[in-house]
């Protein structure tokens, strides 16, 4: 089994689309872990903030059947790709971790750059895998979260009802 994290955001009917796709993963795998849901501004375009959250998952799929199982479930809540890389999201799945794998490809790039630049991520990893270590930085993801500049960056925490 691998420890798989993904990064779980929605700004189009979000708490909806956060149940739908919680609800989904753990009919698609083991659903061992989910952080709190943080609110935040949109990130590179105008639009309603975003609800995000990171689920982690344990799973015996190879990383390119979950790379396709998560286009299904994002495919299920009415996501269309091939639109702006900013833009309204039903449901974002973003496959943060794959175990220790670090891969760069024209598809995928693991571990996610976007993990230690964005307050979104790294806090609710640090919330549920905080002991964790970064596997190209050899820090913890708790160390990363001290060290995050908490000032440039807005994330609440919010309660969303019916979860799991």
């Amino acid at each position: 089994m691998v420890d798989v994290f993904i990064g779980v955001g929605s700004n189009i009917n979000p708490e909806e689309n956060i149940r739908l796709a919680l609800q989904r993963l753990s009919e698609e795998f083991e659903l061992v872990k989910v952080s709190s849901v943080y609110e935040s501004p949109a990130v590179g375009f105008i639009g309603p903030p975003f609800l995000n959250m990171v689920a982690a998952i344990a799973t015996g799929k190879t990383l390119s059947d979950v790379v396709q199982s998560l286009k299904n479930i994002e495919a299920e809540s009415g996501r269309i790709r091939g639109g702006p890389r900013f833009a309204d999201r039903t449901l974002d799945l973003d496959l943060l971790l794959y175990g220790e794998y670090c891969t760069v490809t024209e598809e995928l790039e693991l571990p996610r750059p976007e993990m230690i630049k964005q307050a979104f991520i790294l806090k609710p990893m640090a919330e549920i895998a905080g002991g964790r270590m970064h596997p190209q930085l050899g820090v913890t993801y708790s160390l990363l979260w001290d060290q995050f500049g908490h000032e440039t960056q807005t994330i609440e925490r919010r309660e969303v009802k019916g979860l799991l």
